[in-house]
């Protein structure tokens, strides 16, 4: 029997989901469990168990072989895409120490010693010794290391959830190279661990056998364990193939693989992600992030709680939509788009600034959102556009500085995440980008990502170009209309890129004042 399908199992901020693809990207068959994405012993606390992501994945992978139409027999191999940053303590067995950090947790640890050394003295002349202690403070493992140094004492390995899990189906502590998205002594540049004399070690100190050893995507990880097949249902002896972090996998999963076609992620945090063979810093000190692709980089922006602010607009206004939803049989998004459309392009010039939660990558740590041109014609269906046009604004934004970085222009955007499934907000995308922007054939781009990186992998398609030639295509594509061009181009260059400049003294009023947020 050929085995010519694809296993990929996606654990996210929201689910896991384990998918079965085969060679031409159909997506034949998923499990979805939904899981807690955390829970809060104190505010601006998220931990989770890593048995409870452990059990879930369990759980979703035992539904898909109850429901699959593929026996099990044709799975080739599995390749495993999780969540970014989320860190986990575990003893010489494998056993948590602790909950895991999730990475929408916001402590940090303040008056860590800085860098010091020629290090120190480079950071200082260069401006750039806050960001330095920025990115201390908001390390997870010195936190551990400051508050609970009885856990870090007992620490055999220090892991991301991928690595965990990973230990978990092939019973060695080894992780994917491009899974390596967070405050860890890692080389960005050379895709590997920090050499001794990188600042790194001593931004965030610990030994370097904390870590587990890397593997580059597309290679082998292990195999999966009986004990594993025994509680995943997966067979046992199946490779597991490194692939990478959700954001890189949805990547190329998107089929942008080429640095002129963006792909914007319209999730609970957005993103727009330009893939590059070169190494390039948009914002200096923070590196691109590795690729799906061996060798490779993601050039990221970032607007953190990006789609988050949709989801809070319907949960805090979109009452009404979710009822009629309910009583019509449709999805409450085709009324959301409803809604959007009874209002005209630029929202009567209601602009909103999405720098909800502040952190270093956005303009500025002290950055708060805003919603400017109140009148009394606004309506709520006035503020749901303007969300929608202010994460388009950011995000455009983002790819222009990319795009300065890399001297090049992009001709197209693919956009992937919950946000992609509004017709509203893909054409929203195209008019304020003044881009095609198209939606991919599979709304699982991340797990299609990890699924092509088994058939790389395996030699089941030669390369990632026609990984991307055979697996990836779109569903439809929105283009630019010309008549509402100008006032987005009016908005966005006169408008929207003169708010965080001329309200950062605000802003910093306010973090003086009432010390939010934290410095």
């Amino acid at each position: 029997m050929s085995k010519h399908h694809l296993l990929a199992i996606d654990c996210g901020t929201q689910s896991v989901r384990a998918l079965i693809f085969d060679l031409r990207g159909v997506l034949v068959h998923k499990a979805r469990v939904s899981i807690d994405p955390y829970f809060s012993d104190k505010p601006g606390w998220a931990e989770q168990h890593p048995t409870y992501f452990w059990d879930q994945l369990c759980a979703a992978c035992q539904q898909l072989w109850r429901e699959s139409p593929v026996p099990k027999e044709r799975i080739a191999g599995v390749a495993l895409t999780t969540q970014r940053a989320t860190m986990v303590n575990v003893d010489e067995r494998g056993q948590p120490l602790r909950p895991a950090i999730v990475w929408l947790d916001q402590r940090r640890t303040e008056g860590l010693p800085p860098v010091g050394g020629w290090w120190g003295l480079a950071f200082r002349l260069g401006r750039m010794s806050d960001t330095v202690a920025y990115l201390q403070a908001e390390a997870e493992s010195n936190w551990v290391r400051t508050f609970q140094p009885e856990i870090w004492e007992r620490t055999h390995k220090y892991l991301f959830l991928s690595g965990y899990l990973t230990y978990r189906l092939v019973g060695r502590f080894v992780d994917s190279v491009g899974c390596q998205v967070g405050y860890v002594p890692f080389d960005y540049k050379h895709l590997t661990w920090s050499k001794p004399w990188d600042w790194k070690w001593q931004a965030v100190p610990m030994d370097e056998r904390l870590l587990p050893d890397l593997v580059p995507p597309t290679e082998m990880l292990g195999q999966i364990t009986p004990r594993a097949a025994e509680e995943t249902g997966i067979p046992a002896g199946l490779p597991l193939v490194a692939a990478a972090a959700d954001k890189a996998c949805e990547v190329i999963g998107a089929g942008c693989v080429e640095p002129e076609v963006a792909c914007l992620s319209y999730g609970t945090t957005a993103t727009v992600n330009t893939t590059s063979r070169r190494y390039v810093e948009v914002i200096p000190l923070i590196p691109p992030y590795p690729s799906a692709i061996p060798g490779a980089y993601n050039l990221e922006i970032q607007i953190y709680r990006g789609y988050w602010m949709v989801e809070w607009f319907r949960h805090e206004f979109g009452l009404r939509e979710e009822r009629l939803a309910r009583d019509r049989g449709c999805t409450p998004e085709e009324l959301f788009d409803e809604l959007v459309e009874e209002v005209l392009p630029g929202a009567m010039g209601l602009i909103l600034q999405p720098y909800w939660s502040p952190g270093l990558k956005s303009p500025g740590p002290e950055a708060k959102g805003a919603i400017i041109g109140f009148g009394d014609v606004h309506t709520r269906a006035h503020i749901y556009r303007a969300i929608l046009e202010g994460l388009a604004y950011a995000l455009r934004e983002g790819l222009e500085r990319t795009q300065k970085r890399l001297r090049l222009r992009a001709t197209e955007v693919r956009v992937s995440g919950g946000g992609s499934q509004s017709d509203a907000a893909m054409q929203i995308t195209a008019d304020v980008f003044d881009l095609p922007a198209s939606r991919p054939h599979t709304y699982e781009t991340s797990g299609l990502g990890a699924a092509m990186t088994v058939a790389v992998g395996l030699g089941l398609h030669p390369d990632f170009q026609t990984a991307v030639a055979e697996m990836t295509r779109v569903s439809r594509t929105f283009e630019p209309r010309p008549d509402v061009r100008d006032v987005y181009e009016g908005l966005y260059h006169r408008v929207y890129k003169q708010m965080y400049r001329r309200l950062r003294p605000l802003y910093e009023e306010i973090r003086h004042i009432t010390g939010y947020p934290p410095k």
